[in-house]
Formats: C-alpha cells, sequence, structure tokens
C-alpha cells in the first residue's frame, strides 16, 4: 500500500529544479567555491567557561609552516560595528549582534573562538591552531540550568499574559497541572558552516556565505565594516540544511572578513563538526510548569503556562514558548509567564518552530492528561474547544482547516481502534498505543522584489537574491510562475542566492512562499499585460478585441472565442522590437488583512506504536502528519517538508539531547556519534495529509507555511502515544527506553 501511495503522489509532480545538480555534484555549496590565492583560517577555541585571556602563547604557532597570520583580540583592527556608535546618545548606529570575535579578552563559554590561524592549506592552518596556547584567568561558571532556573534573581521577566482570571484553573471541576522538560537541541545539517570572504578593494567586499539570507549578510557586513552596502556582495547558491542555524551571521562570518583584509587574499573559514555546537546557536533548554482546568463535559476554564529557557550571558534570546497557550484553544482564562536564565553558555537560536515546538510538547501533552481524567476522546476534547475566533485578538482567521485534520488524521490513523485505557491493547507482545498532538505557528507574508526576464529564446528567468535551504524555494517559484504564465515549467528558470539580485527575504518563519511567490505572481501578471498590450497594438489577428478577450495558452496569447486565432510571445517580442523583456516588482504585506484577520497555519500528528514492556523499545506502527497550509503550490515538496519536520519530531521526542558538563561547560556531545540523531533505520513510513484549501486572503496563490508545522506537535503526539500503550507519562525529552521498564 505504502508504494501504491508514492507511486499515485509521483504520478505527474514535477522535479525539484535543481534536483539534478544537488544529486549529480554541479551544486556549488559555499566551501566547495575557490577563489584564485585563497587561504585558509582555523579557529582556536577557549578552554575554560567564564573568565579572561591572560596572554597567548603564539611563538611556536607563528613559526609553523604556512602560517601568514594569526589574529587575536591584541591585534584585531578596530571596526565600526565593534564600537557602537548607539553609546553616545546623540548617535544612532549599529552594533554587531551577539559574540564579536577578537573584540576583547573576555570569555563567555567554552569553546568560544578566541584566535583565528591563518596558513596556505587548510592542514598547515590546523596544525599551527593546535600549537597556540592561552593562560586564562577563570571564574566560576554557572552552566547548571535545572539548579540556577529555581532561583529567582538569577531570572530575567520575558513577558507575562493574562485574559481573564489568572490561575483559574484550580477552580475548574476537572484539573491537572505538570511540569515537561526540553534540553537543548542542535541543528546539525549536512553542510558544516562556512564563509569565504574576498576584499576587491579597500571597500569593495565579496562573500561566499552559508545564510538563510544574503541580504540581511549584506548588511550586517555592510554596517560593521562602515562601507556602502551595494559594495558588499553576498552569495549564497547552495545551502545543504540549516533549520534556523543559518537566520543569522555568526562569529566566523566577520572572522573570515578580518582575515581576508588583514592578509589581503581571500580567505575560507569553515567550522569543524564540533565548532557547530559550540558557534551556530541551538534549541534552548526549557522547563516549563502548565496546568488547565475544565468542566465535567470537557469545556476548557483555565489554562496556566510557565516557562523558563536559558540564554547566554552575553546576549538575550526569547522565543515564543507559551504563545500558543494563548490562542489555539477556546478558554475564558489563560494566564502565562515567560522568563530567561543567563547562563555561560553559547547564544541559542531558532530552530525549527522555534518556542511554539518546545511550548506544544507541553500544552498537548496536559491536554491528553485532562482527556484521560475527563474519560474522552484527546481528539473530541480539542474540537469541544475549537476556536472559530482568535481567542487572543478576537479576530477571524483568514482560513482555518484544523478540524478537517483532525476528521482526516484518525481516520488514515484508525483512531477507532486506540483503546480507552492505557497498557489495555497488546499485539505479538507488544503493548501498543495511539497519540495525537497539533500546533500552530504564524502564516503571513513579507517583502520581496523579483525581477522577471522574457528571451528572445522564449525563457522566463526570475531574478530575486532569496536563498533555499532545502524547502525547494525554486522549484515552488517555477510552478507559481508556469501556472500564472501557463507556460511549461522547463521553460522557467528562477535565480537566487546572489544579492546583485533584487532583495529577497531571509527564508524562515515559514513565510518563504508566501513572500516569494506574492512577488513572482504580481510580476507574471504584469509581463502579461505588458505581452496583451503588444498583441493588440501589434498583432492585426486581434484587432478589435480588448484585454478581456484574449488569454495565455502555451506560450502563446489566443483569443478567447476564436482559439485558433493565436500567436507565440516569442513573436509578439519580435514585433515589439526588444531584444527582451524586463519587469521588476515588489511587493509586501496587506495592511488591511493584518489589521482585520489572525494568520496561522496548523497541524495535527498522529502516531501508533508498538512498545517492548521487556526493553521499553518505542517501534513506530504508523505515522500521520496533517497540515493545514492553505493552497499547497509544489506538492511533492509540501510532502517532504512534513517529513522533514516528521523527521526532526522523531529526533526531539526519542534520540536527540545536547548534554554539557555543569563544572566545565563544555559539550559532552559534540559529534554526530556522541549526540544521537535519526537514523534511517529509526524513520518509518509517513503519510502526509493537507486539505490543499486556499486561503483566500493571505496572499494570491492561498498558501500558508508548512515548514514550522510539520514539526510542531509531533513529540506531544509520540509522548501521547506512548502513554496509551504503557501508562506511563513520561514528561522528559527524550523518551528514554528505560524509564518504561
Amino acid at each position: 500500500m505504502d508504494q501504491e501511495y508514492i507511486t499515485n503522489f509521483l504520478a505527474d509532480e514535477d522535479d525539484r529544479v535543481d534536483g539534478i545538480d544537488k544529486v549529480t555534484g554541479r551544486a556549488k555549496y559555499t566551501a566547495d567555491h575557490h577563489p584564485e590565492n585563497m587561504v585558509y583560517g582555523v579557529f582556536v577555541t577557549s578552554t575554560i567557561a567564564r573568565g579572561a585571556i591572560k596572554n597567548f602563547k603564539l611563538n611556536e604557532a607563528k613559526d609553523a609552516p604556512g602560517v601568514l597570520e594569526i589574529i587575536t583580540h591584541l591585534n584585531c583592527p578596530a571596526l565600526p560595528g565593534y564600537n557602537p556608535w548607539a553609546k553616545d546618545p546623540k548617535k544612532k548606529g549599529f552594533e554587531w549582534r551577539g559574540l564579536k570575535p577578537f573584540h576583547q579578552n573576555l570569555v563567555y563559554h567554552y569553546g568560544q573562538p578566541i584566535a583565528l590561524v591563518v596558513a596556505t592549506t587548510w592542514e598547515k592552518a590546523v596544525k599551527a591552531a593546535s600549537l597556540v596556547k592561552a593562560e586564562y584567568i577563570n571564574e566560576v561558571a554557572e552552566t547548571d540550568f535545572n539548579s540556577l532556573r529555581k532561583t529567582e534573581s538569577k531570572l530575567k521577566p520575558s513577558g507575562e499574559y493574562k485574559r481573564g482570571q489568572a490561575d483559574a484553573y484550580k477552580q475548574a471541576e476537572v484539573f491537572v497541572e505538570n511540569e515537561y522538560y526540553m534540553p537543548v537541541e542542535t541543528h546539525n545539517p549536512i553542510e558544516l558552516h562556512a564563509t569565504i570572504a574576498q576584499w576587491d578593494s579597500e571597500d569593495k567586499l565579496l562573500v561566499y556565505d552559508k545564510s538563510q539570507g544574503p541580504k540581511g549578510t549584506q548588511s550586517e557586513l555592510a554596517r560593521l565594516f562602515g562601507i556602502e552596502e551595494k559594495n558588499v556582495r553576498v552569495i549564497t547558491k547552495f545551502l545543504g540544511g540549516a533549520f534556523g542555524s543559518s537566520l543569522r551571521s555568526w562569529p566566523h562570518v566577520p572572522a573570515a572578513c578580518i582575515a581576508a583584509k588583514m592578509v589581503k587574499r581571500p580567505v575560507r573559514v569553515q567550522l569543524t563538526r564540533r565548532q557547530m555546537f559550540t558557534m551556530v546557536g541551538y534549541r534552548p533548554m526549557a522547563w516549563q510548569k502548565i496546568a488547565v482546568g475544565a468542566t465535567k463535559e470537557g469545556k476548557l476554564t483555565g489554562i496556566t503556562h510557565h516557562a523558563i529557557s536559558n540564554t547566554s550571558r552575553y546576549e538575550d534570546y526569547r522565543e515564543g514558548i507559551v504563545n500558543a497557550s494563548h490562542y489555539l484553544y477556546e478558554c475564558p482564562n489563560v494566564n502565562t509567564s515567560y522568563k530567561i536564565l543567563p547562563l555561560d553558555v553559547n547564544t541559542p537560536t531558532w530552530m525549527r518552530g522555534p518556542g511554539e515546538a518546545t511550548g506544544a510538547f507541553a500544552l498537548e501533552c496536559i491536554l491528553d492528561e485532562l482527556a484521560y481524567k475527563l474519560n474522552m476522546d484527546p481528539v473530541e476534547l480539542r474540537i469541544k474547544n475549537y476556536a472559530v475566533l482568535h481567542p487572543q485578538s478576537k479576530l477571524p482567521w483568514t482560513s482555518k482547516f484544523l478540524r478537517e485534520c483532525y476528521d482526516k488524521g484518525r481516520e488514515m490513523i484508525g483512531w477507532s481502534n486506540r483503546p480507552a485505557t492505557p497498557r489495555s491493547l497488546t499485539e505479538n507482545g507488544k503493548l501498543i498505543g495511539y497519540g495525537m498532538g497539533g500546533g500552530a505557528f504564524g502564516a503571513s507574508r513579507g517583502n520581496a522584489t523579483v525581477k522577471a526576464v522574457f528571451t528572445s529564446e522564449g525563457k522566463l528567468l526570475l531574478y530575486s537574491a532569496v536563498s533555499d535551504m532545502g524547502p525547494g524555494t525554486a522549484t515552488a517559484m517555477v510552478s507559481i510562475a508556469a501556472q500564472v504564465m501557463n507556460m511549461p515549467s522547463s521553460k522557467i528558470s528562477f535565480l537566487l542566492g546572489d544579492t546583485e539580485f533584487p532583495p529577497g527575504p531571509t527564508q524562515g518563519g515559514s513565510t518563504t512562499t508566501s513572500t516569494m511567490g506574492t512577488a513572482v505572481s504580481l510580476v507574471c501578471d504584469t509581463l502579461k499585460a505588458q505581452f496583451t498590450e503588444i498583441a493588440l497594438k501589434q498583432s492585426p489577428l486581434f484587432n478589435g478585441l480588448s484585454e478581456a478577450d484574449l488569454e495565455f495558452d502555451k506560450e502563446s496569447i489566443r483569443s478567447k472565442k476564436e482559439t485558433n486565432k493565436k500567436i507565440s510571445l516569442t513573436e509578439l517580442l519580435k514585433a515589439s522590437g526588444k531584444p527582451q523583456i524586463e519587469v521588476l516588482k515588489e511587493s509586501g504585506p496587506d495592511p488591511a488583512v493584518r489589521s482585520k484577520y489572525a494568520m496561522n497555519s496548523f497541524s495535527a500528528h498522529f502516531i501508533k506504536v508498538a512498545v517492548d514492556p521487556a526493553t521499553g523499545a518505542i517501534e513506530f506502527l504508523k505515522v500521520v502528519c496533517t497540515g493545514d497550509g492553505g493552497k499547497i503550490v509544489s506538492p511533492k515538496t509540501a510532502r517532504s517538508q512534513m517529513i522533514g519536520g516528521a523527521v526532526g519530531g522523531i529526533g526531539m521526542a526519542l534520540t536527540e539531547e545536547a548534554l554539557i558538563d555543569k563544572t566545565t561547560g563544555k559539550y559532552l556531545t559534540d559529534t554526530l556519534g556522541s549526540y544521537q540523531v535519526p537514523r534511517h533505520r529509526d524513520v518509518p513510513f509517513i503519510h502526509t495529509w493537507f486539505p490543499d484549501l486556499a486561503d483566500p486572503l493571505i496572499n494570491p496563490m492561498g498558501s500558508k507555511g508548512v515548514g514550522e508545522i510539520a514539526l510542531i506537535g509531533f513529540a506531544s503526539a509520540l509522548a501521547n502515544a506512548v502513554y496509551n500503550a504503557t501508562g506511563k507519562r513520561l514528561t522528559h525529552l527524550p523518551l528514554k527506553p528505560e524509564k518504561l521498564v
């Protein structure tokens, strides 16, 4: 059946437009570029978590073969972005966000870059970096999250919310409360982070960078070095995954640029796998205490949700852990609080489903607990508290098809076979359980500009500086253009990942298709209007006809009534006397929609598991992931997005946990051998389903994002299935088999 499902799904779907390049090795990722005369930079990192560098011993490293320069805080040139103008109240300026490499001698976390060795080969740079020695003034580090979060004075308040009465759950006829814990999770994309920097003159910089937002990187570097933005070019043609780790520039980006300026040669800085754990962010660890109360009939009367997550000592990172509790379900009384705990660790960052994925684990599990206490089906409990209007803003949603996801999900998983009593269903000596979990994420659109060029060969070229970290942005944009222009996708190319192109958005937050697709749709509509004008003026075929009488069909314009009267677009271009037609269009959000409607995508994940009562081993028997992502622009890539999110959810639920030594601050799990991501054998066949119903307001395509909702709610669905199978409620991720024995 699964093979039949795949065959039917793929039967008439287009392949990824960049698929051949990727599987044949023609695709060039950042570190694959090799400018002439390029040299290599390798970081030296701190071996303490808190303190200061007393001095360096560099002589042996400087004398090593091939060494060109060793950069530390002692010889790093002054940079405008390192000495913020904003400290002068009369001036407004830019300060480099986060850790400033080589700016001062302070150490904020273990593995912090404290020096960069530049040498003629990577091997020589690695060898010389091992010879750099540092002496420290060591201070006692604070890295123990679970202990320190209990000290109120160490916490920073980051927002409170109250609707109705606080802690109303305590007066409910039925209530449950519990605590949930999320460990540190790291992104671990296949492609290591890298930057290649090349100064073509004192104020002209070319950068190859693994970036989810080339335009953002361009702006940051221009302001860091105090040069004009147009003099910085950032190229990101391909990304080998990111999951949020490339949403901002990390220390290796300015380090490569500083080094290239100092040695006057192109410099490549590529992180090692171990450095990926300490330099490019992670999902923060989080503690949550959540309680829900309801009537005996299952109507929610109160939700209380408190959360604490960690940040670094040098930068405050916050995310929306408690946000979904405000609006996912209809409830008159909701109060939440969120606090952050600064520790001597590196800064967390956005990771797929940031905040909402963490919060959904607690919210969806506590609702499952409530369902059992009420002796009610968990899906029926959610339907009973289905929010028709956004409970927080009281606005209607642009669209909401979550109920359809509930219905289809339970049909596909065989929910009617779910035992109401935990640990009561067995098959082949194993405990069988069913669970579900849902979630939501914002659905909006931002600003983007696209240039369209129609050539004399009949090709349509679309240009934007947006990058594609893997979800298939180029494929989706080609599909949108093909539909609008009514021409074959084989004649359309989407060129991206270069700041020389028109501005594109940073790829993140499940908004890229909505944002870019709107701009592509707009530029294609404008191009069609220009061709229509040429046709009416230049072609005698259409004498006496108006724009309303014409339509586009297979690279031609024809009369709607007399379809044999048609002319190709290339003929029209020739008749216009132009070598090509160029159109540039910018689009942005619609303020009227934003002010009158709530905008969200929704998910509902369903899982059937078997648990070995002797070992606690968890086996997937069936996985169904449903998502309300509006109209699905590219079914194949949308399905891939849902599968990828589910794999991330498997990792979150079963394997992933970054451990830090509480004394030294060192990561104990900083390789793919010790930090366990899901392997092929851990991943079952994943069924996906979308209502595929257009949102009428967010964008012309009717689409909403699916990247985040693909993960949000999955871990809770698995935890709930495990409880249904075993009767044991696990509240600490990952779900370890030994806890079930």
